[in-house]
């Protein structure tokens, strides 16, 4: 069962990321926060796991190393260190994109399988996420991303490829199959 804790880490991460939108859709950034922590929940992580979830942006996008001490005093080493594991970039400025997620991928392999399935709970979502904006908007939802087509698809087929098959099996198909679904070559 999920506590307290759980709404004290809904409500921070709300504040957080209160001003965010999604990449491509006007939606509340926190809809994604929320559907990482259902995915996790759903394939069996505890509430550290998803009080991660809620938060596994917010060192990234909002206040790096300083937001990650807060998320340790308040939630623990357990949810600090998994919330450490999801980010890609503590540096500003940024180092440019292609590095960070070559240097986040090879990094997988090191990460304790509590910390992957919050990364893959991730992942499969903005996959997801992606797919679903590709079908409304098209080639245009490219330009909202780093990496264009061929670096987006890149990136998230090489996650796919890069996470252990201890993982849940559905979760690990979810990501593949949306993938597969960017058309793009």
């Amino acid at each position: 069962m999920l506590t307290e804790r759980f709404d004290s880490a809904f409500h921070y991460a709300h504040d957080l990321h209160r001003t965010q939108a999604r990449k491509v859709a006007a939606v509340p950034y926190i809809s994604h926060l929320m559907a990482v922590a259902s995915l996790v929940i759903e394939h069996g992580g505890d509430e550290d796991q998803s009080i991660a979830a809620l938060l596994h942006d917010a060192v990234e996008d909002q206040g790096g190393i300083k937001t990650l001490t807060a998320i340790r005093a308040m939630f623990g080493d357990g949810v600090a260190d998994m919330v450490a594991d999801c980010t890609d970039s503590w540096d500003e400025p940024r180092l440019p994109w292609r590095l960070r997620k070559e240097s986040y991928i090879a990094a997988l392999p090191n990460k304790p399988a509590r910390s992957l399935l919050v990364v893959l709970a991730d992942k499969t979502h903005n996959a997801e996420a992606i797919v679903a904006d590709y079908r409304i908007l098209g080639e245009p939802v490219w330009d909202r991303f780093n990496g264009g087509p061929q670096g987006t698809r890149w990136y998230y087929r090489t996650l796919a490829e890069a996470f252990p098959e201890t993982l849940p099996r559905q979760l690990l198909d979810r990501l593949s199959r949306a993938v597969d679904g960017f058309a793009v070559d």
